[in-house]
């Protein structure tokens, strides 16, 4: 699975972000997909996760509320939706795909296995 990330750029505290992770490949539909970000000497942090079909997700608490992760398997699309945008929600976020088949959406980096590029999120003061 190669994934691809875009919708990142500099936004205004309180403002808004949608970010996109288009996958390639027929599977997209047999992977749970994340959201991770990572700030400037900061190790990777989970942002959020859905499930294969969508009817289940997670978020980090520093999130919730905030962010909504969606898909659409037609599209071999996860999103992710930012509102309320604070500065320290600046990095670099990244997509990510899990195929663990099991019932809980995972929150560690090394567990997934397929990785995009990454897209930066700015949020100014």
């Amino acid at each position: 699975v190669q994934l691809v990330e875009s919708g990142g750029g500099l936004v205004q505290a309180g403002g808004s972000l949608r970010l996109s992770c288009a996958a390639s490949g027929r599977t997209f539909r047999g992977y749970a997909m994340g959201w991770f970000r990572q700030a400037p000497g900061k190790e990777r942090e989970f942002v959020a996760a859905i499930s294969r079909s969508g009817g289940n997700t997670y978020y980090a608490d520093s999130v919730k509320g905030r962010f909504t992760i969606s898909r659409e398997n037609a599209k071999n699309t996860v999103y992710v939706q930012m509102n309320s945008l604070k500065p320290e929600d600046t990095a670099v976020y990244y997509c990510a795909a899990d195929s663990y088949l099991g019932p809980r959406l995972r929150v560690g980096a090394a567990e997934y296995e397929y990785w995009g590029l990454g897209t930066q999120v700015t949020v100014s003061s």
